[in-house]
């Protein structure tokens, strides 16, 4: 046993506890020690006062019982700190809070630290107002810099172990060695956004920025400052300073234009004209700007039947279409939902503070099953939603929505009917062998020859059937 643990052990001792409270109780911040069992060990002055408890009330309890909130049985099962994070007590008071879990030699919790770093978020705002100015300018880096460098998925992301879906994969990241355009295609909530960032992050253009924009989102209106940006003054509302488009963000990098199948006509001919001369004019400008920047564009519309429709213009589709990155639905790899539900889980129960670590097989199975039209984002939702439902670390069957299970049973009710099939051909077999062999007054050798078969093979299903046949 190592110096450290059995130093730890000896926390059980009431001299040690007593020194840590003469070491803590002088320091006014809160503090408070747990084990592994989440008991309480030692918890100074300061924070038995904020909890309004005595301290010889809270010593030896779990700190659940103290307060029901408390997020460290989460944190000492997960092995993962958590800083500064806003936590409602059961008295009414908001805090920012850390909670750090101790390991040993071994690397298992020992303990669990924790501390309140801002015992009043009021207190709080009253800082950050003072600091408005400050804090203005840092939101206005921090966005900026959220557009440059906005790429943050890679291969790793996409989650699927199937065929299909590392064909896929290997065909992108080829694409991803080259400056050509990609057009990626696929239904909603299949991953073509995770597509583009990787892309892009693999790609020689990674240090540069990465802009993405949803064609689909932005009215039509503003779709065009929004791409080309604009002068000031060039239209009533126009920032004094004028505004850079998303092209010219996009200058050395990648722009990705999502749901590029909704743009409108004349938006794309502006497209398409940056396609093909490499720069781009802000609106009200009256000089161009020279843009080297990558185009990758996706859409969940099938653009062939809106050229069809005159929706979309064939002469972008073929610049942009230069790879073609198919994303296929879920339905078409099953083989995958069981790896994505459980990376959805560990997701999932990092972000919702709850931890669920298992699902039964009949769960599973029900959502392999299902032919999930959302694609992965249902599959996300409905994680989610089991989650929620559990009250221990499992997902069991009772905790899928109902139209998910119906789906399971409608499947097992067809693998029903089809060896009911089976069945029915032996009963009209045997009811057939039982009717030739009474007309021919059970002599088995007339019988084997009307049914066209052998006398061995006659004896063989009389057996078989259980015919009384003397």
């Amino acid at each position: 046993m190592s110096n450290y643990t059995g130093e730890m052990e000896n926390l059980k001792d009431d001299l040690f506890i007593k020194r840590l409270h003469q070491i803590f109780d002088p320091i006014s911040v809160p503090i408070i020690l747990v084990n592994k069992e989440t008991e309480v060990v030692m918890i100074n002055e300061s924070f038995a006062e904020y909890l309004g408890h005595p301290r010889s009330e809270i010593i030896g309890k779990k700190v659940e019982e103290v307060d029901p909130n408390t997020r460290f049985p989460y944190v000492i099962k997960n092995k993962q700190p958590e800083f500064a994070h806003k936590h409602k007590f059961t008295n009414g008071h908001t805090a920012l809070v850390h909670r750090i879990p101790v390991l040993d030699d071994d690397g298992e919790v020992a303990f669990g630290f924790g501390m309140v770093i801002f015992d009043d978020l009021k207190k709080l705002q009253e800082v950050l107002e003072k600091n408005k100015l400050l804090e203005g300018k840092l939101h206005i880096y921090q966005e900026e810099l959220k557009n440059m460098r906005g790429a943050k998925y890679s291969w790793k992301s996409i989650i699927g172990n199937s065929v299909l879906m590392q064909e896929v994969k290997h065909m992108a990241a080829k694409a991803a060695k080259t400056d050509s355009n990609v057009l990626i295609c696929g239904e909603s909530g299949t991953g073509k956004e995770l597509f583009a960032h990787a892309i892009h992050n693999d790609s020689r253009r990674f240090d540069g920025p990465f802009i993405k924009i949803n064609c689909a989102a932005i009215p039509k209106d503003l779709l065009e400052s929004e791409l080309f940006g604009y002068e000031e003054g060039a239209f009533t509302g126009a920032k004094k300073q004028g505004k850079v488009g998303k092209f010219e963000l996009a200058n050395g990098g990648t722009i990705f234009l999502d749901e590029i199948g909704d743009m409108p006509l004349d938006m794309q001919v502006k497209i398409l004209r940056v396609l093909q001369e490499k720069e781009v004019e802000r609106i009200g400008g009256n000089k161009t700007i020279p843009i080297n920047c990558r185009i990758i564009a996706a859409t969940n519309r099938n653009l062939v039947e809106r050229i069809k429709e005159n929706e979309f213009r064939e002469d972008l589709y073929y610049r942009l279409n230069v790879v073609n990155i198919e994303v296929p639905p879920l339905r078409a790899r099953k083989e995958d939902v069981e790896i994505l539900t459980l990376k959805l889980m560990e997701k999932l129960s990092n972000a919702l503070g709850k931890y669920v670590s298992a699902i039964t097989v009949d769960a599973l199975d029900s959502l392999k099953s299902y032919n999930w039209p959302g694609n992965i984002r249902e599959l996300e939702n409905i994680v989610e939603r089991a989650i929620n439902m559990t009250e221990g670390e499992t997902i069991e069957l009772q905790h899928l929505p109902t139209f998910i299970i119906a789906e399971q049973h409608y499947e097992q009710r067809e693998v029903t009917t089809l060896t009911s099939l089976k069945h029915a051909v032996e009963e009209v077999e045997k009811a057939t062998i039982i009717k030739c062999l009474k007309a021919v007054h059970y002599n088995k050798l007339k019988a084997a020859k009307i049914l066209g078969i052998s006398r061995t093979s006659l004896y063989e299903k009389i057996e078989k059937f259980g015919i009384d046949a003397p």
